[in-house]
């Protein structure tokens, strides 16, 4: 007698309720870590609350606060979100504010490393590897073992804190050639000690993040990775050691779910991005050296690659293949039919950024009509305002909206 072979199980629906570790979303959508440029303070505003409420009201499972840094060095500049006594309250009320829309939250935590500008935080920036940093024009101190154990212990008290004051999610900040990208990128890392050398060694630092922060949130939080899948730079973190390196992260059993990236904020940004290369935007938003310096050689840093919808997709399928944890798939997902593709293809939950910045209701909208799409051009002119109130400038009503907001401090 011939058993027949199971059916296949069906792939979930996007937007339906579903579990992230102890955490239940109402669907699978998470808004993904966008630096909302909307803390001029170092704290908490009126802008930022609105950010992330009005993608909450708009329906999305999860909205991710971008970044909170867990030293003051490690700021990507002197504005940003940083864990200190002085930021709870508000953090506090930026929680409830967007529970009450019925959206989960999550903190995404880090350390900036070789991308903060010591200038502007009057701090010196670490990197695994001395090094020269244009951000400042002056260099980047290599991480001692000193910095490397204060750092590890920041992580789990920002992932501690982070619990306290509501979140639902901490997501650890690996990619992007932020401290812990640069210790992972082999073209970064020089060094010559444990921390350098061999994938193994250059994976620890990360790995002990990691650790720490579920040893400080055990089971209360759902604990994200965001890591690279290639920097997208010549002799780069790349496929050959990421997968080995999430096969590491899904062994050591300290993750709820891994979301999949690209890029680097220090040498190649736009491989995240896609579509359009606004320069001259970008540029004029800068201080004047930088600015100059972007007009001479932006072509160099800010190369072209063209958009297209789930642009990320045939690398992280590589993933897939390999892991059997849960994966978020980012990266040109503009509508619903991206969705299913990615539930077909076996990716637990999806992340979107551009397209909810542009339309913050947009998954109400595909909720009432699934052949709803995004109305984002890709033209990235909304990169060109992160450090002056991040918003899209197609959107002048939206864009108006979070103007009015505010950037002052909520109440503490």
């Amino acid at each position: 007698m011939t058993i027949p072979a199971p059916a296949p199980t069906p792939a979930p629906d996007p937007l339906a309720p579903a579990t992230l570790g102890p955490v239940r979303l109402r669907n699978r959508v998470i808004k993904s870590a966008t630096f909302e440029g909307a803390t001029p303070d170092a704290l908490v505003t009126d802008r930022l609350i609105e950010y992330h409420t009005a993608v909450g009201r708009g329906g999305v499972g999860m909205t991710t606060v971008a970044y909170i840094a867990v030293a003051p060095e490690g700021r990507t500049e002197r504005g940003q979100l940083h864990w200190r006594p002085e930021a709870l309250p508000g953090l506090r009320r930026l929680t409830e504010a967007v529970h009450a829309t019925g959206a989960k939250v999550s903190a995404q935590i880090g350390h900036a490393g070789p991308v903060a500008n010591s200038r502007s935080n009057g701090l010196p920036s670490l990197a695994s590897s001395a090094r020269f940093n244009p951000l400042a024009m002056g260099f980047d101190r290599a991480a001692t073992h000193d910095d490397i154990r204060r750092i590890v212990h920041a992580h789990g008290r920002a992932a501690a804190a982070a619990r306290d004051v509501g979140f639902d999610a901490v997501e650890v900040h690996l990619g992007h050639t932020y401290l812990a990208g640069s210790f992972l990128s082999p073209k970064l890392n020089r060094r010559r000690d444990e921390f350098g050398g061999s994938l193994r060694n250059r994976a620890d630092f990360p790995r002990r993040i990691l650790a720490a922060v579920r040893e400080s949130v055990g089971d209360d939080v759902a604990v994200i990775a965001k890591m690279n899948m290639a920097d997208g730079v010549r002799g780069g973190f790349d496929l050959d050691e990421s997968i080995p390196f999430a096969q590491m992260l899904q062994a050591d059993g300290h993750l709820d779910a891994l979301e999949l990236t690209g890029g680097s904020s220090l040498l190649n940004p736009m491989y995240l991005f896609r579509g359009d290369v606004p320069l001259s935007a970008m540029a004029a938003a800068q201080p004047p050296l930088l600015r100059l310096g972007m007009k001479l050689f932006g072509r160099f840093l800010f190369h072209d690659y063209p958009f297209e919808p789930l642009y990320f997709r045939d690398l992280a399928l590589q993933f897939r293949r390999e892991l059997s944890m849960p994966l978020i798939l980012l990266g040109g997902v503009t509508d619903l039919d991206g969705m299913r593709t990615a539930m077909d293809d076996g990716f637990e939950y999806v992340a979107m950024a551009r397209a909810l910045l542009r339309e913050p209701d947009l998954i109400n909208k595909i909720q009432r009509d699934g052949t709803a799409r995004s109305q984002c051009t890709h033209c990235n002119l909304c990169a060109a305002s992160i450090f002056t109130g991040t918003h899209c400038p197609l959107d002048i009503e939206g864009s108006t909206a979070l103007v009015n907001a505010g950037t002052r401090p909520v109440a503490q």
